[in-house]
């Protein structure tokens, strides 16, 4: 066989493969990508401490209420967490990357959310920052009339909160199946114009109709 017809026989048979080979190998290769980036990836630990906003005598539970959702945007101020930082034992800037607050609208509580790559670090950091609220809290407490206490502080989690190996690699089977078929889409269309095979014209009404009077 010369190089030619090598070269006219290969895409003969790169046609021959079924239409669901491109699907299938997008899923395998997507999913062994996933399972690869959740094995390499770092494990990431969450852990969340709650305050509540109580009122005084003073006071009633829709200012308890209000002051919640405003100690819910301090809690990540610089003058919070440089108070913080000295419990925990990180920078100012690790804690603003690390630490979220999350308020409700029908209960005066305040999430302090913690990340990190420790479980015993994220506990210590939504602690540090819970705590720390609560003392900023306890200096306005006689303008406010609002108490902020400790609800439930936050414990060493078990298990990391990042997905798992088997996760990933589901989501990255799933996104490689799909660009498999989109692939499987656009296939038809390019398979239409081989190079070299020459383009089929049919001859139009009017052409047609002279021919046969000619015959």
């Amino acid at each position: 066989m010369t190089e030619h017809s090598r070269r006219l026989t290969a895409p003969r048979r790169a046609r021959t493969l079924p239409p669901w080979s491109l699907l299938a190998a997008g899923a395998v290769t997507g999913g062994l990508l996933g399972g690869a980036y959740g094995v390499l990836q770092p494990p990431v630990y969450t852990a969340t401490a709650y305050v509540v906003a109580v009122p005084t005598e003073k006071s009633d539970p829709a200012s308890a209420l209000g002051f919640a959702q405003a100690y819910g945007r301090v809690a990540t101020q610089l003058a919070v967490l440089g108070d913080a930082q000295k419990t925990a034992g990180v920078p100012v800037r690790t804690l603003q990357h690390s630490v979220q607050t999350a308020t409700s609208p029908d209960a005066p509580m305040v999430a302090v959310t913690a990340t990190a790559a420790r479980a015993d670090l994220a506990a210590d950091m939504a602690n540090a920052v819970s705590r720390a609220l609560t003392r900023h809290a306890r200096g306005t407490e006689k303008a406010t009339n609002v108490e902020l206490q400790q609800f439930a502080p936050a414990v060493r989690p078990t298990d990391p909160s990042s997905a798992s190996p088997a996760v990933t690699g589901l989501v990255g089977a799933s996104a490689g199946g799909l660009l498999g078929g989109l692939a499987l889409l656009v296939r038809p269309r390019r398979e239409r114009e081989v190079p070299g095979r020459p383009a089929v014209t049919v001859p139009g009404p009017a052409l047609a109709a002279d021919v046969h009077g000619a015959l």
